[in-house]
């Protein structure tokens, strides 16, 4: 699975040059594949692309950022979720605290 990630990206990149608008469900699997292959840093990228990020979206990008021990950034993007009128869930907070935890 962890291999993956550039599949995923290939595809993205593949619907937007076909003129397909990738779905908001369609930018999670991306970054939720960015997780899985520990690429934080790509993930991020593709959450600061969405022009609609949702919960699973920032969710998917902390447990990018706590599978790589990255918890300050981690922190950060839970922080961010109210600013842009989002609600923390379950998943947000236990990668958050995750993300401490491995620090």
């Amino acid at each position: 699975k962890a291999g993956k990630w550039q599949h995923a990206l290939g595809l993205l990149q593949q619907m937007t040059s076909c003129a397909f608008r990738p779905t908001t469900t369609t930018w999670n699997a991306a970054i939720s594949a960015c997780e899985k292959g520990r690429q934080w840093q790509r993930a991020l990228h593709l959450l600061q692309e969405m022009q609609e990020p949702d919960s699973i979206s920032f969710s998917a990008a902390v447990s990018a950022c706590e599978k790589a021990g990255r918890w300050p950034v981690a922190l950060a993007l839970l922080h961010e979720m109210p600013e842009v009128e989002l609600r923390p869930h379950e998943i947000t907070y236990n990668a958050a605290i995750s993300a401490c935890e491995k620090s």
